[in-house]
């Protein structure tokens, strides 16, 4: 019999990973291409990039850990709260754990023999996956998500500023551009493999947002070189 496989299981790592190195990718880019675009030298314009990832990696490690944080507190509280019913009131959760399978399509009596037998096993463990909707799988893992989103931020951001120093300075703006938009399809082409989603759908929508922020912050900094 064959072992079906199943992708669920990266979805925490995943999308930490996935949006840090897309959003490395695309805010240093911009960054670098609208500083190009005012004319600045290649040095201001590495200087700012590579402030730029410092900030933006220490900015996303930061952030997904609060919001992880914050969720994880949600499922603790959530579980504590659950516990205490189940010490109080063991016949009334048998109850709610049978109408939710039962909601299902299980007839009231499977319903009460599956809840019985769950419950038997593992009460909590039953009602924080078929009550509260926590799995392990889905599990808040704020330092993995704050690790995973920093690390990967630094992976993208220092693909444009590589692209920086191989390029002559007045390619700049064109020769990024063109290799962050290379980049982000093959993001978009990795997530979608590890995701099991499709390829071409997952690659264009990171290629259009990237176009969309880079076009945007050339348009400021030309702007603004030729004001100041």
């Amino acid at each position: 019999m064959d072992n079906e496989q199943h992708r669920t299981h990266r979805v925490g790592w995943l999308r930490a990973a996935v949006l840090g190195a897309n959003d490395g990718i695309i805010s240093t880019a911009s960054l670098i291409v609208g500083i190009a675009a005012s004319q600045a030298s290649r040095g201001t314009v590495l200087t700012a990039g590579v402030a730029g990832l410092v900030a933006g990696a220490m900015s996303m490690a930061a952030g997904e850990y609060v919001s992880v944080s914050s969720q994880a507190d949600t499922e603790r509280a959530d579980l504590d709260r659950e516990r205490k019913e189940l010490q109080e009131d063991d016949a009334g959760e048998r109850k709610e754990l049978a109408s939710i399978y039962e909601d299902r399509g299980l007839d009231p009596l499977l319903a009460k023999q599956v809840a019985d037998q769950l419950m038997a096993h593992d009460a909590l463990g039953a009602h924080a996956r078929d009550e509260l909707g926590i799995s392990v799988n889905m599990t808040a893992r704020p330092v993995q998500a704050a690790l995973a989103s920093g690390a990967t931020f630094s992976v993208g951001a220092a693909m444009p500023l590589l692209t920086v120093l191989l390029t002559p300075e007045k390619f700049l703006v064109p020769v990024v551009f063109g290799t962050t938009l290379f980049f982000l399809a093959g993001l978009g082409l990795l997530a979608g493999f590890t995701g099991g989603a499709p390829l071409g759908k997952a690659a264009l929508r990171v290629m259009f947002w990237g176009m969309l922020a880079m076009g945007a912050t050339a348009a400021v900094g030309a702007l603004f070189g030729t004001v100041v």
